[in-house]
Formats: structure tokens, C-alpha cells, sequence
């Protein structure tokens, strides 16, 4: 069985620059320092826009009544031109006479800093533009952090609008001496600050005849001169795994190498788990590639000479300089969120291709983002930056950020959005070595398989014990570690002492969810039956099991199918209203919406239900990384 990933990469291009490659910049600053007018006037001037669009844009601004403004090649949404502010990251393309350039476009609006965080993530420079008329203003500052923090080094400061201070350089010496001083308190250093006026191109890609005082470069000229990341390559094997397919005989790893080289023949380990093997090929549809070497920012597909248990979120290295491995870090955050960062609520981090549960254990101080100014306190507001101690609930590999920056900075989350980002400064906890703690990639490894909870719901007698027993023996055959944890027997045991109220359902849910959570954490494939009626409290299952693979088997049966099978009379009991709060008869079940799997017990045969099962088990796992069928 094959598997494919469901996110693939996009790629656009320009038309083709002979010999060079595309770089990312971003471009921020303060709402109405003219980052849209700049970047309108750069695509202008560099004959980078495409056939006709200055026309259109120019006849649209006659029709409206509007006088031209370069901003309106960039906002060409009308709410945008309205509002003359840019509230989406956009990607623009445009090349010089020495290479190709993608600009990411960020924000610089207070309330769409959340967009720049994304922006900047993936830009090698950053063009940070300032008001000459206004001056360095507490988003300059902030702007400023957030590069700090997401590793972004090459920097070039515009101080615009130089035309509507006379082109003064004494005013232009001013905001330089006031930002290089605070540049400097966050390890910054900006490589030029050039003067500029967008609106009319000055020093943009000509030079201005009104700034003969100037005697560095334009824009262009700096950028030119940026470093690429492809440069970067010296680095330490950084190759985060995101896919593993499955074509014919070979089991392709894939992912992008973010930092270093890949060669066939490079003995790798994957972290967390430690496991080893060698770089057979590199290959390509429809079989193996050409190169002999994958850089920084390249993706490379590798097959390997010896088929360990490899998953995604995994980061291959080599041996002799390997990521750090552990739960705890120390790390500076720039936090967006709209309710406090606060300790021990659970977050969800992300690290290249790793996502796991997270919670600040410990909040070291807060910073103010304009003033610098650091306090003790036991909430980060919005907006502010603070030191605080990362644990998550399982091992993860990371870089500190001045050792590595990609695989040192991350994003917080919470209900899918991003509201943190940051760098790790330091490990707090030892790493786990192989003759420590036991780990779950570990147990993985000897397995031959990653653990998994497989919940069996529906209505007494429609058949979820029958199932759950049919599959347990098909994989403990096939060698799997497995085992089944049935309600009736949690009844008599762990749950002798709760009734049929839906406080004590819950509660019932809530302890067969910790047992299969122990079970899949020492790699075991947990089969859990149980009626659990009640959506929510599936749900909340879910969710405890959240670090383990789960699949929902809905074991569906008509009412009067059920009670023909009751052997032990349970229903006849309820109709006589001898039993209270039976489900089904005086107590509802709420029917899975989407479970994973969904059996109709009236309509399939058992062998059939058990098929479709492990079909399930198979293709999900397999979907994470896993070689294997049953």
C-alpha cells in the first residue's frame, strides 16, 4: 500500500535569470511608512511588473478619481486602497541585472503582526523602512525584536519619504544614531541605512540627484550584496522529515535539508530515537536522481540501506553533530496572542516539522517591546516579550538559535492559530540518551510499529467486543504488540465504584483513556470498547490521546438488531424499567459524526468488519511513517 502526502509544495518562478536564484526579503515597518509604495516603485523600476499592469492600475485610479499611487500595484484589493493600508502577506517577484527575488510583503499594522511572523519566518534579509518625517516609533521597535527573533540577520534600514524633510541629511543622522543604538541592545546590526524616497524612486534603483551627500548604495545594490541561504550550506545536517512514501520496492524519506548537505552514502540518525542508517540513493519519480549533493533550502527524497522505523517530525543529521534531544528548553518569545501567555497551559508547539503539546513551566520575566524594560510577572500581555521554560510532553530535537537559527526558533499555537514564535536560548533538561529513559520512538523502533488507541463505540450488542476480539488476534499473529481494554471488565475493576449518571460516564471515559494512554505509551496498539454515548465525552478521549495515533471505529447496529442479540437480557430489564439509564432505551447515544471508521454490523460480516479495521490501522500508520500491513 502506498501513501501520499497531502500538502505538496508550491512553487513559483519568474522568467528565468541565467545563473542566479530566487531570494526571500521581507519588508516591514510602521502602517503608512510606505512599504507598499517602496515595493510598488521596485517592481517599477526594475521592469519586473507584469505587461500592462501600470496601465490598468493608472486607468483604474482615472476611473475612481484617484490620483496614481505605486501602493495600488501591490493593494489591489478595493478594501485595501480604501483602508491604504496592506493587511495580507503577499510574495512579489522581481529580479536585478545579479539575481531573482521573491519580497514577502509583511504587514505593519498592530493588528496583523500575526501575518509578518509568518512572513519573515522564511526571509534570509529583511528591508525595515522608517518615516523620515516621523521618526522611530514602538512598531519600529517591535519590528525589530520580531527579526531578532526569527533569526533574521541581514539587515537594511530605508529611512523614506526623505522628501518631505528637505532631503536633510542632519535629519537622516538622527533617526540612524537613535535606531543603531537600539539595534544594537538586541545583537542587531543593520548593514546600511540608506535614505530614501519611494514615491519619486529616489535611491531606490537610481540615484537621487537631490541626496549627492549619500555615498552609499541604492537598494538594489545592497540587496545584491545580501548573502544567500543557499551560502549557508556550511552549517551542521539539519533534514527534518515530512513524508514517508512507499513506491514499488523502495521507502522514500523526504524532506527539505534546512540547514548543511546531504550525499549518498552520509551516514544518518534520526532524532528523537537515535536510530541509524546510510544514504542509499536520492530519488526522483520515476527512479533514482542524478545528484550527488542536496544543499540548504534543496528537498531531497532518500532511500536508505537499512530499513529503520523512521517517522515525520524526526530531524536527520550527522552522527558527529547531531541536534539536541529533550523536552525542556529555555526560550525569548514574542507573544500575539489575544489573552495572556500563562504557565502550565497547554500550547501547541511547532518546530520544523514537529508539532507536539507543550506548556510554559516557567515565566523568567517579561520585557517591554519598546523600552526594553524587564519585570517578574505571572502572565505575558499581548504584545510583549518574556523568557520563559518550554516543556513539552515528549521529546523533540532543536537547535539553540545562535548554534543553528532554523532549527532554534519556533511558533506557539492554540486552537490552530499562531500566537507566539520564538528562539531557544539554552536545554534545561538533559537530553535523553539510549542508556536513560526508555522512549517511545524507542519502543517504536523494537516494535516495528508506532503505537496506536483504536476506540470501538455503538450500543450494547451491536458487536464491538466480537470485533475488537477478532482484530487483537489477527494482529498479535502478525506479531504486533496489542491489547484490548473492554469495558465490561473495567466495570468490575477500575470502575466498580461509578453508577450510569453522566457525571460517572465521563469519569468512566476519562480512566479507560488514561489506561490506553499508559498501554500506547510503552508502544502497544490499544483496543478500547466502550458504549461512551456521549460525543463530548469521546472528544475530550480524543484529545488526552492526543500524542498517540487515534482512530474512532463506530460500531453501527439498528436498536431491535441489538436487542435480539442480548443474551444476558439487559434490554427486556430496561424496558421494564429494572435498569435506569440504560442507553439506548432511557439514556441516548450520540452517534459519531466522523469517526474513522463506521461498520454496519446488520449489513457486514465479521471477517468484513475486521478488513476494514485494519485496513484503517494500516493506512493510517502508514500515513505516519509506518512499514507495515497486516
Amino acid at each position: 500500500m502506498s501513501t501520499q502526502s497531502l500538502s505538496q509544495p508550491v512553487s513559483t518562478s519568474l522568467p528565468s535569470v541565467e545563473d542566479h536564484r530566487k531570494m526571500h526579503v521581507v519588508v516591514v515597518g510602521h502602517v503608512d511608512h510606505g512599504k507598499s509604495t517602496f515595493v510598488g516603485r521596485l517592481l517599477h523600476d526594475t521592469d519586473s511588473l507584469p505587461n500592462g499592469k501600470m496601465d490598468q492600475v493608472r486607468k483604474n485610479c482615472a476611473i475612481e478619481g484617484m490620483e496614481f499611487e505605486y501602493a495600488f500595484l501591490l493593494d489591489a484589493l478595493i478594501e485595501e486602497q480604501e483602508q491604504n493600508i496592506t493587511i495580507d502577506t503577499t510574495r512579489i517577484f522581481f529580479r536585478t541585472k545579479q539575481r531573482a527575488y521573491a519580497i514577502i510583503d509583511a504587514p505593519g499594522h498592530k493588528e496583523f503582526l500575526k501575518n509578518m511572523v509568518t512572513g519573515a519566518a522564511s526571509a534570509s534579509a529583511a528591508l525595515l523602512l522608517i518615516d523620515a518625517k516621523e521618526g522611530v516609533m514602538d512598531q519600529s521597535r517591535r519590528h525589530a525584536f520580531l527579526l531578532s527573533l526569527l533569526g533574521v540577520k541581514q539587515l537594511v534600514v530605508l529611512v523614506n519619504k526623505m522628501d518631505l524633510v528637505d532631503h536633510s541629511e542632519s535629519t537622516y543622522q538622527k533617526i540612524v544614531a537613535e535606531y543603531s543604538a537600539f539595534l544594537k541592545t538586541l545583537g542587531l546590526n543593520a548593514v546600511h541605512f540608506i535614505p530614501i524616497a519611494a514615491k519619486h524612486g529616489e535611491n531606490v534603483v537610481d540615484r537621487s540627484a537631490k541626496m549627492a551627500w549619500w555615498k552609499g548604495p541604492t537598494v538594489t545594490e545592497a540587496l545584491d550584496n545580501f548573502a544567500h541561504e543557499d551560502d549557508l550550506t556550511g552549517l551542521p545536517l539539519r533534514l527534518p522529515v515530512s513524508d514517508i512514501y512507499r513506491f514499488d520496492h523502495r521507502r522514500i524519506i523526504a524532506g527539505r535539508v534546512e540547514a548543511g548537505a546531504i550525499r549518498p552514502g552520509d551516514e544518518l540518525i534520526f532524532q528523537p530515537g537515535g536510530r541509524r542508517s546510510t544514504v542509499r540513493t536520492f530519488e526522483d519519480w520515476p527512479g533514482p536522481e542524478s545528484r550527488s549533493v542536496v544543499g540548504t533550502g534543496g528537498s531531497a527524497s532518500v532511500t536508505l540501506s537499512e530499513q529503520i522505523f523512521v517517522e515525520r517530525g524526526q530531524v536527520a543529521s550527522h552522527p558527529a553533530n547531531q541536534p539536541r534531544v529533550g523536552r525542556e528548553f529555555r526560550a525569548r518569545i514574542f507573544w500575539l496572542g489575544k489573552e495572556p501567555l500563562v504557565p502550565n497551559k497547554t500550547y501547541r508547539l511547532r518546530l520544523l516539522t514537529q508539532n507536539v503539546d507543550a506548556v510554559i513551566a516557567k515565566i523568567v520575566k517579561v520585557t517591554d517591546a519598546s523600552t526594553l524594560e524587564s519585570k517578574e510577572a505571572d502572565s505575558v500581555p499581548r504584545d510583549s516579550i518574556c523568557e520563559v521554560i518550554v516543556r513539552a510532553t515528549r521529546n523533540i530535537a532543536f537547535d539553540l538559535h545562535n548554534e543553528c537559527p532554523i532549527t532554534g526558533r519556533f511558533a506557539l499555537e492554540e486552537s490552530g492559530r499562531i500566537h507566539g514564535g520564538g528562539i531557544i536560548l539554552d536545554a534545561v533538561s538533559k537530553s535523553d540518551a539510549p542508556s536513560g529513559k526508555v522512549t517511545a520512538s524507542e519502543r517504536g523502533a523494537r516494535a516495528g510499529h508506532a503505537p496506536a488507541v483504536v476506540w470501538f463505540t455503538g450500543l450494547s450488542g451491536s458487536g464491538k467486543s466480537t470485533i475488537a476480539e477478532a482484530v487483537e488476534r489477527r494482529l498479535f499473529d502478525a506479531g504486533r504488540n496489542v491489547i484490548r481494554v473492554d469495558g465490561d471488565d473495567l466495570r468490575v475493576s477500575l470502575n466498580r465504584d461509578l453508577g450510569f449518571s453522566a457525571a460517572d460516564r465521563a469519569e468512566s471515559v476519562r480512566r479507560a483513556s488514561a489506561v490506553a494512554g499508559l498501554f500506547a505509551g510503552t508502544g502497544h496498539i490499544t483496543l478500547v470498547t466502550l458504549i461512551a454515548p456521549l460525543a463530548a465525552d469521546r472528544a475530550k478521549a480524543r484529545a488526552a490521546l492526543a500524542n498517540h495515533t487515534f482512530i474512532e471505529v463506530f460500531v453501527d447496529a439498528p436498536l431491535a438488531v441489538c436487542e435480539s442479540r442480548d443474551v444476558k437480557g439487559l434490554y427486556a430489564k430496561a424496558r421494564r424499567g429494572e435498569i435506569a439509564e440504560f442507553t439506548g432505551i432511557s439514556s441516548p447515544y450520540e452517534a459519531p459524526e466522523a469517526p474513522e471508521v463506521h461498520i454496519k454490523t446488520d449489513q457486514t460480516s465479521q471477517e468484513e468488519a475486521v478488513d476494514l479495521v485494519l485496513g484503517a490501522i494500516d493506512k493510517i500508520l502508514q500515513g505516519k511513517g509506518e512499514d507495515w500491513e497486516v
